[in-house]
């Protein structure tokens, strides 16, 4: 018998994607941000949730989506490896139970903003859904500069 696993869906732009439900710990409404100077444009700042500094980026702009401007933004609290990071999305859609089967292997794609960080595809009724694994779209000097943002704050 497989695994099964939960998946918390959203929109950036016209396009849906999920995470792993393990990955998120919560999800809030687009706060007051405070601007990090000289930044590439997808880090939007940070925010301070119950105490906590976390570093706010827009997914959307990190993966190249032009966004669908919505009242149902939200921002995305991710947890792994030791960080916290929130990704700001168009939408949340819905959280689905999957197992590995009902997966599918991620389709061979040039190497774009998204390419390392599809980890496969989902196809619920008529529509593609991509599984993303966020760390990977982050390079090792953003990871870096969250560790230290986060360390700074503590």
């Amino acid at each position: 018998m497989s695994e099964i696993n939960r998946y918390l869906c959203f929109n950036l732009g016209k396009e849906e994607f999920a995470l792993p439900l393990l990955s998120v710990k919560e999800v809030i409404g687009v706060p007051d941000l405070t601007p990090i100077p000289q930044m590439p444009a997808h880090f939007m700042g940070m925010m301070n949730l119950r105490g906590n500094v976390i570093t706010v980026l827009d997914l959307r702009n990190k993966m190249g989506i032009k966004p669908q401007p919505s009242e149902e933004q939200a921002v995305i609290i991710l947890e792994f490896g030791g960080l916290s990071l929130g990704c700001v999305v168009d939408n949340v859609n819905s959280v689905i139970a999957l197992s590995r089967e009902q997966i599918l292997p991620r389709p061979h794609m040039e190497n774009t903003k998204t390419s390392q960080s599809v980890l496969g595809v989902i196809q619920r009724d008529e529509k593609l859904i991509l599984l993303l694994d966020v760390s990977k779209a982050l390079s090792v000097d953003e990871k870096t500069f969250i560790q230290q943002k986060q360390a700074q704050a503590a």
